[in-house]
């Protein structure tokens, strides 16, 4: 027998989110009144793959979260979860570990080759 592989609980945010997501996915489907089935041949996924997305399953490859997102046009979204722009935690990290002065180099020494030898 093969036993299931079991992970970690989420954390309670991380599971949150994975439902909103869902539930804003399933919304956006409902809007533009596309059916379960026709968004699952769309976006290449079966249809019970789509309902544990619509659900916010953890388990669902992340890769048809984004087929479901290009199906519905919201996949450029997916481009800036993490952009630098958002982040402004890392920002204020980044800015700490700035250098206070910034010193020229010396000039570096040419070396003059033989070209005869």
């Amino acid at each position: 027998m093969r036993q299931a592989h079991k992970s970690p609980p989420l954390p309670f945010p991380v599971a949150r989110a994975l439902r909103k997501l869902g539930q804003d996915l399933r919304d956006a489907r409902r809007r533009r009144r596309i059916p379960v089935a026709i968004l699952a041949e769309r976006a290449s996924i079966s249809r019970m793959t789509l309902h544990k997305i619509e659900k916010g399953d953890a388990g669902v490859y992340i890769g048809n979260y984004a087929a479901v997102l290009f199906s519905l046009g919201l996949v450029d979204r997916l481009s800036d979860l993490a952009d630098a722009t958002h982040d402004a935690v890392g920002r204020e990290l980044e800015e700490e570990r700035l250098p206070e002065r910034i010193r020229l180099s010396a000039p570096r020494k040419q070396t003059k080759r033989n070209p005869g030898k």
